[in-house]
């Protein structure tokens, strides 16, 4: 029962995110019951290191960044440990092992080489998404790496250090004659399976009233109120599409071979947003996050990092630190 309930947990943990901004929600990697669910998870497993021993990718302390800290004036909640929140409810962001007890994924990946490159030792903790700010602010955590969406509002309480584009993807039935969907005028017509209330739901809209002005057809959407049944629409045909965040939906496609990606749009679109490490505002961290993620995207860790998870798209170049975030909504 123990992977049934971790399963359940994980769902549900999903289904939280997708109501919130920086949140994730996704394809569920299965659309039936306890066999299909094992297929799935052997298939994840061959693709995938999913075990409790991880053997992760690994940095050296980088000098700049530990006399960055030490100037900064930042003391770790916990001496010479980073303490880092991740929330493992959606792979391959974060997620546990198969010993239903370790965190795995790209963020706590990422994790590991920040707290290496600092010369600290990584402490990392689970919580529900809707919980980080609130440690951050409280001092329970550090730092937290979980797929956060960089905006104007939540600079005013953090400082941020991006990592990772912020990428939606429109991914279809594999063999689908569908491959490309990259501007408004693709989406005429479709049936699309999206997540109420999200961003790529704002954008779809947007899309859709473009190409009814034109006269093209309207966009028919699709919502489910569990990740498995929108999965099974899509792998049966009566969806035509699938639009939400494109790091869990390659994961999917990753295991099970059944869909494909066809095209992306940055989640701030029209304007550009990026995943962001976060820390308390002003308080002497995040330059020295900023210098070891930069010293891992230039010695190729970071890449590394990104394709052991599938998620070699969503690099950038460089981290900036307080990149332009998303305004605040009017």
């Amino acid at each position: 029962m123990a992977i049934r309930k971790k399963t359940a947990a994980v769902i549900a943990g999903v289904a939280a995110l997708a109501l919130v901004g920086g949140g994730v929600t996704a394809l569920a990697l299965t659309s039936g019951g306890d066999a299909e669910a094992s297929g799935s998870q052997e298939n994840a497993a061959s693709r995938f290191n999913l075990t409790a021993d991880q053997d992760r990718v690994r940095l050296d302390a980088v000098s700049e960044a530990v006399a960055s800290l030490a100037a900064g004036g930042f003391e770790p909640i916990e001496a010479g440990k980073l303490t880092v929140v991740t929330s493992p409810y959606a792979a391959p962001l974060g997620l546990y092992a198969d010993d239903d007890t370790t965190l795995i994924g790209n963020e706590v990946d990422l994790a590991q080489l920040v707290a290496d490159g600092l010369d600290l030792e990584l402490n990392i903790q689970a919580a529900a998404w809707a919980d980080w700010p609130l440690g951050i602010q409280s001092g329970k955590y550090d730092l937290i790496l979980s797929n956060v969406t960089v905006t104007d509002e939540r600079k005013e309480l953090y400082d941020f250090a991006s990592y990772r584009q912020d990428l939606l993807g429109f991914y279809v039935k594999a063999d689908s004659p569908i491959d490309s969907i990259e501007e408004a005028a693709d989406v005429a017509g479709l049936k699309i399976i999206v997540g109420s209330g999200t961003n790529q739901e704002k954008i779809l809209q947007a899309w859709d009233e473009e190409n009814i002005a034109a006269g093209l057809d309207p966009v028919e959407y699709l919502y489910f109120d569990d990740t498995a049944s929108g999965a099974l629409a899509l792998k049966s045909g009566r969806a035509d599409a699938n639009f939400g965040p494109n790091a869990t939906s390659a994961y999917a496609a990753a295991v099970d071979g059944e869909t494909k990606l066809v095209g992306t749009v940055n989640g701030g679109w029209p304007l550009t947003a990026d995943i962001a490490a976060a820390t308390a505002k002003g308080n002497g961290l995040i330059e020295s996050v900023g210098i070891v993620l930069n010293a891992a995207i230039e010695g190729g860790e970071y890449a590394e990092v990104l394709e052991r998870w599938g998620l070699t798209s969503e690099s950038l170049a460089t981290s900036e630190i307080n990149p332009p975030g998303l305004p605040k909504s009017e």
